[in-house]
């Protein structure tokens, strides 16, 4: 699996400055939300709102606002009912991409979705016609500077199921069920991650070799994410780290 796209980690990277964001809270929020409605307000007994009230956690959200994202959830306090939505599309230089959306008004966002594409070199596309080329995981990424042995130690039995070397980065992988399970296991051995969440990880990758072609995927992909009901896009692109360092700059 080690040819999986980089884009989770690049995500992360992306984060660090998304993080700056009052809207980043926000989507943190509705998630924390909607975990709890569809699976109940004990984050002990609902590993979606385990994995979220982690996520929440992690980003400075403080306590008290995640708590009454709970009771919103769960019909303590009054709230907004949101749909879950996963539309499929495709950025330039024929990208793949999955945007799912949290929303109150399935109309709008739609239109928007449609509009975001359109105006920046994308296209909508039918149900199924993308996902294929996806399935999730539990990413979790790790400086490079960990030992890989250390590492293997400590996760493999909790569910490890795969490492991968990206420059800076490790990026480990293992089932979505698994990664509670595997984050509890490398703070047992004291090892420091940067993140740990759930994604959707490419099974296919397009490689963007010039600084042109990542931009226009970049922008799409920024545009998507701007909009308060996108809570993440999914993309099966990879990045040379030598282009990808350019960039950041």
């Amino acid at each position: 699996m080690s040819g999986h796209s980089k884009w989770a980690t690049i995500k992360h990277k992306k984060g660090a400055a998304d993080q700056k964001r009052a809207k980043v809270f926000a989507k943190l929020i509705r998630q924390v939300e909607v975990a709890a409605r569809e699976g109940g307000g004990d984050p002990a007994m609902n590993p979606a709102l385990r994995t979220m009230f982690q996520k929440a956690r992690d980003s400075s959200v403080p306590i008290d606002t995640i708590e009454r994202a709970i009771k919103r959830g769960t019909g303590e306090l009054e709230g907004v009912t949101y749909e879950q939505i996963t539309y499929e599309g495709y950025a330039p230089n024929g990208v793949a991409i999955l945007i799912d959306v949290l929303t109150d008004n399935r109309n709008r966002t739609g239109s928007d979705i449609r509009s975001t594409l359109k105006k920046n070199g994308g296209s909508i596309a039918e149900p199924g016609a993308v996902g294929w080329q996806f399935e999730r995981k539990g990413v979790i990424v790790l400086a490079r500077s960990v030992d890989e042995d250390d590492v293997m130690v400590a996760a493999l039995d909790a569910g490890l199921e795969d490492l991968v070397d990206e420059g800076d980065t490790w990026r480990l992988m293992c089932a979505p069920t698994d990664l509670p399970a595997v984050r509890a296991a490398l703070e047992d051995a004291s090892i420091a991650f940067e993140s740990a969440d759930t994604t959707m990880v490419s099974t296919t990758t397009i490689d963007l070799d010039t600084a042109d072609a990542a931009r226009a995927v970049l922008r799409v992909i920024d545009a998507l994410e701007d909009n308060d009901d996108v809570q993440d896009v999914y993309a099966n692109f990879d990045i040379p780290d030598e282009l990808l360092q350019t960039l950041d700059a």
